[in-house]
């Protein structure tokens, strides 16, 4: 694919994206995203075949996009503590920007019958999540930076406590105090203090 097919293909799924965010999976139609991406609808079948490709692949990104970011990081050997702090960061105001979630739409998708019985999708989703968040707590460990933790413990914990913030904030008013207690420990968990040993 040429690079103004590629820059094409991310203008719609920026723009289904925040349609997602909005409506869910399941009320989004390929022309809300024709009208949203200002494409013609020929332009848009060109790209994409349906809104579950458009969704998936929207999907795949954000996974594969983090497990890059955090395996490039720690190939420049930076501090484990800096890696996880920007993680956190960026988890924080996602967790407070209700209107950007796409928590309901992934529930959506992946409740629809076909997909969740087809090769355990989400599933595959979360190892993947997960295999990220091992190596940069067995990272941290070895430079002496993170606790010695039960990292499948500790990464379930963060997983499903972002993953409900975000759910329940497209439901209810979420106080951003909830987002910043749940970092606040999870960093504890991790992070060794100056008793502990070395504290980059």
């Amino acid at each position: 694919m040429n690079k103004r097919g590629e820059e094409t293909r991310k203008h719609i799924k920026r723009c289904a994206c925040s349609l997602f965010a909005e409506k869910g999976f399941k009320q989004v139609t390929m022309k809300d995203i024709c009208e949203a991406s200002q494409l013609s609808r020929g332009g848009l079948y060109c790209h994409y075949e349906s809104t579950r490709q458009i969704f998936q692949e929207i999907i795949d990104d954000m996974t594969g996009q983090q497990d890059n970011e955090i395996a490039v990081r720690i190939k420049q050997n930076q501090s484990a503590v800096t890696i996880l702090d920007d993680i956190l960061y960026k988890y924080e105001n996602e967790m407070i920007d209700s209107q950007s979630s796409l928590s309901v739409a992934i529930y959506e998708y992946f409740s629809i019958h076909d997909i969740a019985c087809r090769n355990n999708t989400l599933y595959e989703q979360y190892l993947i999540s997960a295999n990220t968040w091992k190596k940069l707590m067995q990272y941290g460990i070895a430079r002496q930076e993170f606790k010695e933790v039960d990292i499948a413990a500790v990464f379930d914990l963060i997983v499903f406590s972002y993953q409900g913030v975000r759910m329940y904030s497209k439901l209810m008013p979420i106080d951003k105090e909830i987002p910043s207690r749940i970092i606040k420990e999870i960093r504890k968990i991790l992070v060794r203090s100056d008793g502990d040993g070395n504290n980059f």
